[in-house]
């Protein structure tokens, strides 16, 4: 029996050319790997298949506009492609009292090590959208040089989470963005409700009406923050550029929500080796449409193909010079 084995059972469902994984964790929650393995390009073997880790947004899944683009332009390439879905979202049912969080790197460190396992002389990329690459952010911050992962991606991420929730009550983000995202966590809620009674107040964890309230009443306590505050401190990534250990490329806009231009780490990422932030004037939240009247692909998903396959094709040379 094998190690994965071990720690859960898994369910193959082959579905809109996604091969979803259902796996069970070892504390018995549940997540979704949604693989595109491009098995029929054959300019590349199975084992040695360069391959794309997407980490979604807060509600997203591999169904979401950007993940359905990046699938696509990863397998023009020839490139595999697997999409993360948290607990709770994308098909990944709730059975243990616990969701996620952007501190929380667990379950992407597994799921790292199950790409890895698997295909262990494939190159893989993580992207990270949203708190995706938040938590892809902290991951890379906690581990340095120690990771499977050849390069990285951040795409729209919340630099100082503190800062960012206070943007997102303004009157018009509040409208926008901040009461639907709401809604959505507190959905998750009311379908599992008999699973977290008993855990918190989940009658008033239901009430929340911005993602503040909700964090300050469900997440921060699932996950053992004396606070909420103490959990955006531990969360906000932007004192932690100078951990990050391989090549990082990180897409902001300066118009965007959940950043505001003046939480950016710019000078501070000036100083680092390792990554690279660029910075949009217009773009908005995992926007980057161009045109007055946008059409196909926009800047996000070019920069997405660009970094992959130039850094797939020619980054590689010198990732494998130092382990020589």
């Amino acid at each position: 029996m094998s190690c994965w084995e071990l720690l859960g059972s898994m369910l193959l469902i082959t579905t809109r050319k996604l091969c979803s994984e259902k796996i069970l964790l070892a504390d018995g929650g549940e997540i979704v790997l949604d693989w595109m393995d491009n098995d029929e390009d054959n300019r590349y073997s199975n084992a040695t298949r360069p391959t794309v880790l997407l980490l979604p947004g807060l509600t997203g899944s591999s169904q979401s506009h950007y993940a359905v683009n990046m699938i696509k332009a990863a397998k023009k390439h020839g490139y595999r492609c697997v999409v993360f879905n948290n607990r709770g979202f994308g098909g990944a049912e709730i059975k243990t009292p616990r969701t996620f969080c952007a501190a929380n790197t667990e379950d992407l460190e597994f799921v790292i090590k199950r790409i890895h396992s698997s295909h262990p002389d494939a190159p893989v990329i993580a992207v990270g959208v949203s708190i995706g690459g938040i938590i892809l952010f902290n991951y890379l911050a906690k581990v340095g040089e120690d990771t499977p992962l050849v390069a990285a991606m951040t795409i729209s991420v919340a630099w100082n989470t503190m800062l960012s929730t206070e943007s997102l009550e303004k009157p018009v983000n509040f409208i926008l963005f901040n009461r639907f995202l709401a809604k959505e966590l507190t959905n998750v809620l009311a379908r599992n409700v008999q699973m977290f009674e008993g855990h918190v107040d989940i009658d008033h964890a239901m009430q929340s009406q911005t993602i503040k309230e909700f964090d300050e009443r469900f997440t921060s306590k699932m996950f053992g923050y004396e606070t909420v505050d103490h959990y955006y401190k531990d969360a906000s990534i932007h004192t932690k550029v100078h951990h990050i250990g391989i090549p990082t490329l990180c897409l902001s806009a300066g118009d965007d929500p959940f950043a505001p231009l003046e939480t950016i780490p710019i000078s501070d990422a000036k100083e680092q080796s390792n990554i690279a932030v660029v910075v949009t004037s217009h773009g908005g939240h995992v926007g980057f449409t161009e045109g007055f009247f946008p059409r196909g692909n926009g800047y996000m998903i070019r920069l997405f193909e660009q970094f992959v396959d130039g850094f797939f094709q020619h980054g590689m040379t010198e990732v494998l010079s130092k382990t020589d």
